[in-house]
């Protein structure tokens, strides 16, 4: 489990799908479990309250981001317009939602080149490639492949690369476009 402070009242936690199976919890927990899922939320604000020294309180707002490949971030906002002094109560809001895309990063060309050969044969996708801070960033954004094809995918990558907890929104802004859809045709066509 990451965690980082985004404001005075705003932190983020991301936690990788092994950390959720270490706790003893597993994605479907999540969704199909609310008892379960929200013990795992307060152990989670718990422990983020201790390592980043907050005091928590009142409502907070958890908003759970599943991403496909990578496991889950969860953005938790504490709300001091409903907060009272005699309060020493916690309220959680959680909303939940699950991407379908995966992004892996890549720490050189030659990795992304091999992860192709690898792949570009069995599948057909709809990838892009980024480069960002010096690192490669595959995004992949097929919201129809099976869970069969998905954890192929996820195996094969991580061969060459690591799940990415960066959002096509953030690379989209930030990251420079190299190779726009067909991204692994295109490089193995090149390469």
């Amino acid at each position: 489990m990451r965690l980082e402070r985004l404001s005075v009242n705003q932190f983020k936690i991301f936690l990788t799908y092994d950390d959720l199976n270490e706790r003893g919890y597993s994605k479907e927990d999540l969704w199909n479990n609310l008892p379960k899922a929200n013990q795992l939320f307060q152990d989670m604000l718990y422990e983020a309250c201790e390592e980043l020294n907050m005091d928590l309180d009142g409502m907070l707002m958890v908003k759970v981001h599943m991403l496909q490949a990578q496991g889950m971030i969860i953005i938790v906002t504490q709300n001091d317009q409903e907060q009272n002094e005699n309060d020493e109560y916690i309220e959680l809001k959680v909303t939940m939602d699950e991407s379908k895309e995966m992004i892996f990063v890549f720490q050189d060309i030659e990795d992304v080149i091999q992860a192709a050969k690898g792949i570009q044969y069995q599948y057909d996708l709809n990838a892009s490639l980024y480069v960002h801070d010096d690192v490669y960033y595959l995004h992949i954004s097929e919201p129809t492949l099976t869970e069969k094809i998905r954890l192929d995918l996820i195996s094969v990558l991580s061969e060459y690369a690591s799940p990415s907890t960066m959002t096509s929104f953030i690379l989209r802004e930030h990251g420079n476009l190299i190779i726009n859809n067909n991204a692994l045709q295109t490089v193995v066509r090149y390469f």
